[in-house]
C-alpha cells in the first residue's frame, strides 16, 4: 500500500504535455499500468535500478496486449506508447522492483495503478 501512495504522489503532472519523474517500486508478482484513455501519445524513459528484471508491454486502445522490452537490472530504454494505450509494466518475480521513469508526451489523464499480473 506504500507504494501505491508512493508512486501516486510522484507520478503528478500540473500539465497536459508535462514531464513526470518517478522513482516506481512494484511489488512481486503485479504489474502498474500507466495511461489508457489519454488523447495523447507519451513516452517513457525508463532505468531499472532494482534486482530484478521487469517487462513492458503496451495494452492499445482497442484492446489486446504485446511486449515491448524486458530490462535486465542496470538497463535503460525509452518506449513510445500510442495515444490511448497504456504502459503496462510488469514484474514477475518475488523480489520488489525498483524503476526510475521520466515519462513525457500527453500526461494529463494517464491513469496510474496496480494489478496483479496477467490482466489483460
Amino acid at each position: 500500500m506504500l507504494a501505491v501512495a508512493t508512486a501516486l504522489a510522484l507520478l503528478t503532472a500540473t500539465a497536459g504535455w508535462a514531464s513526470i519523474r518517478s522513482n516506481l517500486f512494484i511489488e512481486p508478482r503485479k504489474q502498474f499500468v500507466l495511461g489508457g484513455k489519454q488523447p495523447g501519445a507519451f513516452k517513457v524513459a525508463a532505468h531499472n535500478v532494482g534486482k530484478v528484471a521487469v517487462e513492458f508491454r503496451e495494452r492499445p486502445k482497442g484492446g489486446g496486449i504485446f511486449g515491448k522490452a524486458t530490462l535486465a537490472p542496470g538497463q535503460q530504454a525509452t518506449l513510445r506508447f500510442a495515444a490511448g494505450s497504456a504502459a503496462v509494466v510488469l514484474n514477475p518475480s518475488a523480489e520488489t522492483a525498483n524503476l526510475q521513469l521520466r515519462i513525457t508526451g500527453d500526461t494529463q489523464q494517464l491513469r496510474m495503478d496496480y494489478e496483479e499480473n496477467g490482466k489483460k
